[in-house]
């Protein structure tokens, strides 16, 4: 075993053995909530008042979001993340809009279809630690990095198809858990969807998830500037296109815009919000 194996192991059943003492706390009657550092949660949210885009202007934001990507085929690390030593493949304005949509949901469950390094499920962990409140539940066909990938008590891996329905039963039956700073689960639910990023399938992921969000909830599906949009010409039909045949389908969803103000986003047209 090489050096870096050796670390890696090292920090694992250290990982795992703190793990196993605050899992042994919630089982002698403590909760998540009472062993986290929860900061009082402010007030403030951000009010949609930004002005549309003139022509040009929106020429120019997707020349460079197109630019963004293509850095990133090309071998560049733009959207190459580390959250506490962990990978994360994602546009980091993205992330910030994923917080404050937490901060003033406070969803009982996080489903975050496709985990790959872990590094999000980390992301999301943290916040819903923050706030003393709310787990995510991660869904991977490749499990094959499950030994790199982190260890924390609210982060539930599962292995196989987003759409299986043994996989999707297993999501409704966490998701009527109670939640794990103790109380009845009030429903409130965030999804988000970052597995196989082709047209059926992810159509197939909207179809299946869509019931799961309360009005005023969330439905994030990213990687939606695919295809052309305006990123990555030749991936074929992808994510924007599901958009459009799920919004097509049914009236109870609206693509948020006012979420991708900072301009540079992964998931143009993919915050969904649920209006009825």
């Amino acid at each position: 075993m090489g050096l870096k194996s050796a670390r890696r192991l090292a920090r694992r059943l250290i990982l795992g053995r703190k793990l196993s003492a605050y899992t042994e706390g919630l089982e002698a009657g403590g909760s998540l909530a009472a062993n986290a550092f929860a900061p009082a949660l402010g007030g403030f949210r951000v009010k949609d008042g930004t002005p549309a885009l003139s022509d040009d202007e929106r020429r120019i934001v997707d020349s460079f979001a197109e630019l963004y990507y293509r850095r990133w085929q090309e071998g560049g690390k733009t959207i190459v993340l580390s959250w506490l030593g962990y990978q994360t493949l994602k546009c980091p304005l993205d992330l910030w809009i994923y917080q404050e949509l937490i901060a003033d949901l406070r969803p009982d469950w996080i489903v975050e279809c496709g985990t790959r390094f872990g590094g999000n499920a980390l992301y999301l962990a943290c916040i819903c630690e923050l706030l003393g409140h709310g787990r995510v539940v991660t869904i991977d066909t490749d499990d094959s990095l499950q030994p790199v990938r982190p260890l924390h008590p609210r982060i539930r891996y599962l292995a196989g198809s987003s759409t299986d329905p043994a996989i999707v039963a297993q999501v409704k039956t966490l998701l009527a858990s109670a939640p794990a700073d103790g109380g009845a689960p009030d429903g409130q639910v965030l999804v988000i969807l970052d597995s196989d990023h082709s047209r059926d399938h992810v159509l197939a992921e909207l179809r299946t998830y869509a019931p799961l969000i309360r009005p005023g909830g969330y439905l994030l599906v990213e990687d939606s500037n695919v295809n052309g949009h305006p990123a990555n010409r030749g991936h074929g039909p992808g994510p924007w296109e599901a958009i459009d045949a799920f919004l097509a389908e049914t009236g109870a969803f609206v693509s948020d815009r006012s979420l991708e103000r900072f301009l540079l986003t992964m998931n143009p047209r993919g915050y969904l919000r649920r209006v009825e």
